[in-house]
């Protein structure tokens, strides 16, 4: 085994806290265009931090396990976090009247932190 759960918990905590830094980031370059801009990209950015969270309890909670129950919780939780981010999103647009551009700008800016932190990590 290369990899333990205890690995995969930090690792996730580590690419967790790198996108709250991005999203933060995100929310400062959009006050320029004012505060409901900034609030917009500070629910887009929370949007994946939250789903991002709620997958990793999901996927690695279960602890070491069968093959067929560990990918079911790995599955379970990608649809999750997906499920949980397109709910929120819309939540921000529909529900709060949020500007989409900002709050899907700081979606794909955090995504892509995301990806860096898991790429960098190895």
């Amino acid at each position: 085994m290369l990899n333990s759960v205890a690995a995969g918990r930090r690792q996730a905590g580590r690419a967790i806290a790198w996108q709250v830094g991005a999203t933060l980031l995100v929310a400062l370059a959009c006050l320029w265009q004012g505060p409901h801009w900034s609030v917009a990209a500070l629910v887009g950015g929370g949007a994946v931090v939250l789903a991002g969270w709620f997958s990793a309890r999901i996927a690695l909670g279960g602890g070491v396990d069968a093959a067929v129950p560990a990918l079911a919780r790995l599955v379970a939780g990608v649809l999750a976090k997906w499920l949980v981010l397109v709910a929120l999103l819309a939540l921000g647009v529909l529900a709060l009247g949020l500007p989409p551009l900002p709050l899907l700008a700081a979606a794909v800016v955090v995504l892509v932190a995301q990806v860096l932190t898991l790429a960098l990590a190895r």
